[in-house]
């Protein structure tokens, strides 16, 4: 029996309930029982578990590695939080039941992607204040313009962990924005890269300057426990990507 070999996922974070539906080229799936890899956490057993779909391939999953990739900043949240990437709603939804946010607006480009939320439905769930915080906006994350001052914008577009000129992406997005905090999906990964490679290492006062180099007001390191959540979220998730000729150090 898997449930015997290993954990069953446990979540202290609210996590909605999926039924499958389809929108255009995406749909969410759900599957039976499937063994997860946390971000930072151990493998897991999760049951039910749900993803978003597009033409085969997976965008995004209530898995324990997609959970723990976003919860720092859901669980630093507060005030008026802008969300890029609506997603599966998950980090929309927990943020609105954080009682420090007062208001959470996101952005999507993709018509299909809203079309699947109305038709889902997810934000009923949640208790009738947590929901009415919540704005959906169809829109460009890279043009995009807020009404007013946003506390903390989480952007979340991309569809692989690393990619390549996101720290400039982010900043682009930032420009516009012009957030007090921001959180963006993989930034330990962005964090660590850039630390190895500058021949920091990766504890909080290396991080610290890595932060200071992207020259963005990043949260994290606000959690205690953030240096070694990012050190093992990196050993997992970099595998190959660190620069040529550049190993982490502890």
């Amino acid at each position: 029996m898997l449930s015997a070999a290993f954990p069953v996922f446990q979540y202290d974070l609210f996590i909605p309930v999926f039924r499958p539906i389809r929108s255009g080229d995406w749909a969410v799936i759900v599957a039976d029982a499937v063994l997860c890899p946390g971000y930072w956490s151990d493998v897991r057993l999760v049951t039910g578990l749900a993803g978003l779909v597009r033409n085969g391939e997976t965008w995004m999953s209530m898995s324990p590695m997609e959970l723990e990739s976003q919860e720092i900043g859901v669980r630093l949240a507060e005030g008026h939080v802008v969300i890029f990437g609506l997603g599966m709603g998950w980090s929309a939804a927990v943020s609105a039941l954080n009682d420090a946010v007062t208001s959470v607006t996101v952005v999507e480009l993709d018509s299909d992607v809203l079309a699947l939320h109305r038709d889902l439905d997810l934000f009923a769930q949640l208790p009738e204040a947590a929901a009415a915080k919540i704005r959906l906006i169809q829109g460009d994350a890279y043009d995009w313009r807020p009404d007013g001052p946003v506390d903390l914008l989480m952007p979340d577009i991309w569809l692989p962990l690393v990619s390549e000129g996101r720290v400039e992406e982010v900043r682009r997005m930032q420009a516009n924005v012009q957030a007090k905090a921001i959180y963006f999906w993989g930034q330990e990964m962005e964090i660590a890269h850039h630390a190895v490679a500058a021949g920091r290492k990766l504890d909080r006062e290396g991080i610290a300057a890595t932060i200071a180099d992207f020259r963005l007001p990043l949260i994290g390191l606000a959690d205690p426990d953030y240096p070694e959540k990012l050190k093992r979220a990196a050993a997992r998730r970099m595998l190959k990507r660190w620069l040529p000729g550049s190993t982490p150090t502890a």
